[in-house]
C-alpha cells in the first residue's frame, strides 16, 4: 500500500466530527498576506504550537503563529480527548534503553503536561468540559502484570498515583465484562480537545499574539541567521522559528520528513445515550483505554454520547469505512450498545517516531522543532511547548536533555517504513490475542 504524505490539503475546514459540530468558539480566520517581521514565528496552531506561543507571550515576546488550515485542524482537534500521563515509550523502556538517569528525568516531568492543561483552563477560563480520572483496562492476567510493574516503576521514580483494580473494583468505574481488572490514575482526565485548543488560541490572542490561518507553509529557510517562513500568500521573517507541524508538516521541511511517520487512528461517536444509560456504562465518567498494543480508548461526552476510538493505519491512510472498523470493538466492550446509532465518524493522524519517544531539537541555529508524540500528544505537546519556551528564554537545560536522546530512522526508508511497522504491529497483535 502506498504511503500518503500528509500535510495541509483541501480547503482547511474542519473534518466532519463530533468535536467540530460541538465547538463553542467560531473563529474568523485571517490569512497571511505579504511580508511581516516578528520575534518568534511558530508553525502550527495545535497544542505544541499554542503551548509554546502562550508560554512565550506570557514572558512578553512578540509571537506570530502560522497555520495551514484552522486552529486545531489536525490531531489537536481530532484526538480522543484523554489526558494520559507518560510517553508512548514507558518508563521501563526508557530505563532499559537510556539508563536510570534518563528514566528519572522523564519520570520527573511526565505528569507536568496535565498540570499545564489545568493551569491554562483555570487561568484563561477555557470551557472544554475538563474532568478528572483515567483508567487503564486489562483483558488478561498478563496485562494485569504489566500494570503492576508500571505501578511499581512509577513509585520508584516518585509517583504514587496509580491504584490497581481487580475485576469487581473496575466495574465501579466502567461496567464491562470484557476486562479482568485495571488501574486508576486520578491525575489523568479528559476534555473536549477542539474546545481546549480553540480556548488556547483565544488565550494567546488575549496576550497580544497573532495567528494566521489558512496559510500553508511551503518552505522554511531554517539555515539563515534570521530564518524565514514562506506560505502561499506571504512570508514571516523572525529571530526564531519553531516548527510544530507534527504529522501535518509534510515536505515543507525535508530534514524533518524522515524523522517521523504519519499514522492514522479512527473515532466514532454515538447518538446521545441519556444520563441513565450513559451512567450504567461508565458510572465514574472517566476516560478509559486498554493496554493492548493496538488499543481501544473511550469516554463519555458532556452530552452523554460514547466517544470510541482505536485502530491504526501506518502511513496515514484512512480506512474506507470507519464505522465498520470500530463498531465491533465498541460492541465487544459494551454489548448493550449493539446496533446503537453512530452520529459521527472520522479519522486523523498522529506522528510516530521509531523509538516512540518524542523528539525535540534544532535545525539551524535559530530554528527549533518538536514532534513525534506517537499517540500520547495531549500531555506531551503541552509539556514540550513549555520546554521550548524555556530554551528560547535562556534556560535550555530540559531542552538539551531531550535533544541529546538518540533518534533512529524507520527501517526501509520512506518507501517501506509503513510496511515494516505493519509487520511489527502484527507480532504485537498476536501477543495480545494469545495473552502473552
Amino acid at each position: 500500500m502506498a504511503e500518503k504524505q500528509t500535510s495541509y490539503a483541501g480547503n482547511g475546514s474542519y473534518p466532519t466530527s463530533y468535536y467540530a459540530a460541538s465547538r463553542n468558539i467560531i473563529r474568523n480566520p485571517v490569512r497571511l498576506e505579504g511580508r511581516i517581521e516578528t520575534d518568534i514565528c511558530i508553525v502550527g496552531a495545535g497544542y505544541s504550537g499554542l503551548s509554546t506561543a502562550i508560554h512565550l507571550a506570557e514572558k512578553g515576546y512578540k509571537v506570530t503563529v502560522v497555520e495551514g488550515a484552522q486552529v486545531g485542524w489536525g490531531a489537536s482537534g481530532r484526538n480522543g480527548g484523554q489526558i494520559v500521563n507518560g510517553l508512548n515509550a514507558g518508563l521501563s523502556t526508557i530505563e532499559r534503553r537510556y539508563g536510570e538517569d534518563a528514566a528519572r528525568f522523564i519520570g520527573g516531568l511526565v505528569q507536568e503536561g496535565g498540570r499545564i492543561i489545568r493551569r491554562l483552563v483555570e487561568r484563561y477560563q477555557i470551557d472544554c468540559d475538563l474532568k478528572p480520572g483515567n483508567i487503564y483496562a486489562a483483558y488478561t492476567g498478563a496485562h494485569m502484570k504489566e500494570l503492576e510493574a508500571k505501578q511499581a516503576l512509577w513509585r520508584k521514580y516518585g509517583m504514587d498515583d496509580h491504584q490497581l483494580l481487580d475485576r469487581e473494583a473496575l466495574r465501579r468505574f466502567v461496567v464491562s465484562d470484557a476486562y479482568c481488572g485495571g488501574m486508576l490514575d486520578m491525575t489523568g482526565g479528559h476534555m473536549h480537545p477542539l474546545n481546549l485548543v480553540l480556548g488556547e488560541a483565544r488565550a494567546f490572542e488575549s496576550l497580544g499574539g497573532v495567528i494566521y490561518e489558512m496559510s500553508p507553509v511551503t518552505r522554511v529557510e531554517h539555515e539563515a541567521a534570521r530564518p524565514v517562513v514562506h506560505t502561499k500568500g506571504g512570508e514571516v521573517s523572525a529571530r526564531i522559528v519553531v516548527l510544530c507541524g507534527n504529522a501535518y508538516l509534510g515536505d515543507a521541511v525535508p530534514k524533518l520528513a524522515t524523522r517521523v511517520m504519519p499514522v492514522s487512528t479512527q473515532m466514532i461517536t454515538t447518538e446521545q445515550l441519556g444520563e441513565e444509560r450513559a451512567h450504567s456504562l461508565i458510572p465514574s465518567d472517566m476516560c478509559v483505554e486498554d493496554v493492548r498494543y493496538i488499543l481501544d480508548y473511550f469516554r463519555l461526552s458532556a452530552d452523554k454520547r460514547m466517544i470510541f476510538g482505536g485502530g491504526t493505519v501506518y502511513g496515514g491512510t484512512d480506512p474506507a469505512d470507519v464505522v465498520a472498523k470500530l463498531r465491533p470493538n465498541l460492541e465487544k466492550v459494551f454489548p448493550r450498545l449493539k446496533g446503537v446509532k453512530i452520529d459521527y465518524a472520522w479519522s486523523g493522524n498522529f506522528a510516530l517516531s521509531f523509538t516512540r519517544v518524542p523528539q525535540m531539537g534544532r535545525i539551524g541555529s535559530n530554528t527549533y522543532f518538536a514532534h513525534g508524540y506517537s499517540g500520547h500528544g495531549v500531555t506531551g505537546s503541552h509539556l514540550f511547548g513549555r520546554i521550548l519556551a524555556e530554551a528560547i528564554n535562556g534556560d535550555a537545560s530540559r531542552f538539551d536533555a531531550f535533544e541529546k536522546m538518540p533518534w533512529y530512522p524507520f527501517p526501509g526508508g520512506r518507501m517501506l517504513r509503513a510496511q515494516y511497522s505493519t509487520l511489527g504491529s502484527w507480532w504485537y497483535m498476536f501477543k495480545d490475542a494469545v495473552g502473552w
